[in-house]
C-alpha cells in the first residue's frame, strides 16, 4: 500500500526533533536518519548498556542534575494493529536497565501513564521478572503471571521480550524461565522455545509470500505503521528469494514491492524505482552506495526526496551485517534533500533508537 504525498504526515513527521539528536547532527561525517514522533535528548548509553548498571556522578553539585537523567530505551509494545513496535521512551536512570525494560512491559505497571497513543504493554498485569545476564546471554525469570495472558499474544511477547532486551550491547541472546524451571514451551499454546532467542527468530513474520523456506532468507525490513498524525517505523520479517547472494538488491527490491495489501502499513517506494547499477560496498567504513532512478523523486520536484523513504531504506539495510551506513544517489549524483530543505550530502547513519515519543 502505498502513502499519497497528499497526506499532511510530511508537515507533522518533520515538526518533531529527531531520533539521535535531530535533523542535521553528524557523526562521524555522516547524517543520522529522522524518525517521526522525536525528541531532541542525546544520551551516552555505550557504557550503561555495556554494564547494564547506570554509573553515579562524582560531583556532589550535580545531584539534582543526575536525579533528572533518563534513559532513552526501546520498549517493544503492541500497536492498536497487533504490530510488536519499538518506542523508545525516557525511563528514569538505575541500575539494572534490562530488568527495568522488561518491567515497562508489563500491563497495569510503570509504563501506563508512558505508552503512545493506540499502544498496550505486551506482559500479564502482575508479572514480576528478574534478568540475569552474564556472557552475552540475559537469563529471564518471570513469575507465575507470566502465563495468564491471550493465546494470539504468544508469538508477540517471545518478539518484545527478545527485542527488547537485545538492544543492550551486553546481551546477544535470551532465555527465559518461569519460577525458577527453564521454559522450553510457551505455557498457553505451547509455541517451542530456544534455549537461545535472538532477533534471528524475527518479528512481525510474514507469512503472505509463498516461497520455497529452503531457497530464502529471512530479512527484517521497516514500513510505515499508524495513521496521518502519527506514523512509526515497523519492522516486519520476511523469508526473500535471494537472487546471487545480493541481499542489498533483495532489501530494495522487497521495499519497493511494499507490504502486504492486507498489512495495514504503507510504503513510500513508488512500484517503478529501481537501482540503475549494482550497489557499491565499501567494506572498511561499512558503507553501501545506491544509485537509484530519478522514480525515486515520487510526486516531488527533482532533487527532493521523501525523509520516511530514506529512514526505512536506512533501517532495513542497516540490519544486514556489516552496513552500518548508506549513500543515496540518483543518476550518480548525491545532490539530493529532504522536502524540508536537508541536505543529504552524506551517507546516512542508522539510529541507535527508533521511534523516540514525544512523551
Amino acid at each position: 500500500m502505498f502513502k499519497r504525498k497528499s497526506m499532511p504526515f510530511f508537515i507533522v513527521l518533520l515538526s518533531f526533533a529527531i531520533i539521535l539528536g535531530g535533523c542535521g547532527l553528524l557523526k562521524g561525517g555522516n547524517q543520522e536518519i529522522d524518525p517521526p514522533q522525536s525528541e531532541s535528548i542525546i544520551e551516552d548509553e555505550s557504557a550503561l548498556e555495556e554494564s547494564g548498571v547506570e554509573t553515579e556522578d562524582k560531583d556532589v553539585s550535580d545531584s539534582k542534575e543526575t536525579a533528572d537523567q533518563s534513559v532513552m530505551t526501546e520498549l517493544y509494545l503492541i500497536d492498536k494493529n497487533g504490530y510488536v513496535v519499538p518506542q523508545t521512551i525516557a525511563l528514569p536512570s538505575q541500575q539494572g536497565v534490562a530488568k527495568q525494560a522488561l518491567e515497562h512491559l508489563v500491563a497495569d505497571g510503570p509504563v501506563t501513564d508512558l505508552l503512545p497513543n493506540g499502544f498496550r504493554a505486551v506482559l500479564p498485569a502482575g508479572t514480576q521478572v528478574d534478568v540475569d545476564i552474564k556472557d552475552g546471554k540475559a537469563t529471564v525469570d518471570f513469575s507465575k503471571e507470566f502465563a495468564n495472558y491471550n493465546s494470539e499474544d504468544e508469538l508477540k511477547i517471545l518478539q518484545a521480550v527478545t527485542w527488547t532486551l537485545t538492544q543492550f550491547d551486553s546481551v546477544e541472546t535470551v532465555k527465559l524461565q518461569m519460577n525458577g524451571h527453564e521454559l522450553k514451551e510457551m505455557p498457553v499454546n505451547k509455541t517451542p522455545i530456544s534455549e537461545n532467542l535472538t532477533r534471528a527468530n524475527g518479528i512481525n513474520i510474514d507469512t503472505s509470500s509463498t516461497v520455497d523456506i529452503t531457497n530464502s532468507t529471512a530479512m527484517t525490513l521497516y514500513y510505515l505503521g499508524g495513521d496521518d498524525s502519527n506514523y512509526y517505523y515497523v519492522p516486519v520479517t520476511k523469508r526473500v528469494d535471494v537472487k546471487g547472494n545480493d541481499m542489498v538488491s533483495a532489501v530494495v527490491k522487497e521495499l519497493v514491492k511494499g507490504p502486504g495489501s492486507s498489512s495495514k502499513l504503507l510504503t513510500e517506494f513508488m512500484p517503478d524505482v529501481a537501482l540503475l547499477t549494482e550497489p557499491k560496498i565499501d567494506k572498511k567504513e561499512a558503507k553501501i552506495s545506491l544509485n537509484f532512478n530519478e522514480n525515486i523523486y515520487g510526486s516531488f520536484d527533482e532533487n527532493i526526496v521523501s525523509q520516511s523513504l530514506i529512514d526505512v531504506l536506512v533501517l532495513s539495510l542497516t540490519e544486514q551485517k556489516g552496513i552500518e551506513s548508506v549513500e543515496v544517489l540518483v543518476n550518480g549524483k548525491a545532490s539530493l534533500v529532504t522536502e524540508d530543505g536537508k541536505e543529504l550530502s552524506a551517507p546516512v547513519n542508522r539510529p541507535e533508537k527508533v521511534n523516540r515519543s514525544s512523551l
